[in-house]
């Protein structure tokens, strides 16, 4: 089997580990540049539900939940970075663009909110 048919019948599969491999290292990267960005006046969100954030939560992050972000705009500021968090990365992927739609600059998705600990 040559290159060309091998991409060809496999292309899904490599397209997946792709996106896998970029979620984890611009995970990896996010949690490197935490003290920076912290020391910048980071907030740090975590959009999962009130149920999600009461079980458990990061010291010093604010829930703000996926459903309500685009309502809450208010309570986020533009000058600041932004450092989101979720369960796994997912929501707060979704909320990093709702806020860059929103004009927002420094917009970061650490992923999982356990990596804020």
């Amino acid at each position: 089997m040559d290159i060309q048919t091998a991409f060809n019948n496999y292309w899904p599969f490599l397209a997946l580990a792709a996106w896998f491999g970029y979620k984890w290292w611009n995970s990896r990267r996010v949690v490197a540049l935490l003290p920076a960005l912290k020391a910048k006046g980071a907030l740090l969100v975590d959009v999962r539900s009130p149920d999600e954030f009461g079980v458990a939560n990061a010291p010093g992050t604010v829930n703000i939940p996926l459903g309500d972000i685009g309502n809450r705009l208010a309570e986020i500021p533009k000058g600041a970075p932004v450092v989101l968090c979720c369960a796994s990365g997912t929501r707060s992927g979704m909320a990093k663009m709702v806020l860059k739609k929103n004009g927002y600059a420094e917009v970061y998705n650490v992923g999982a909110w356990t990596k804020l600990l």
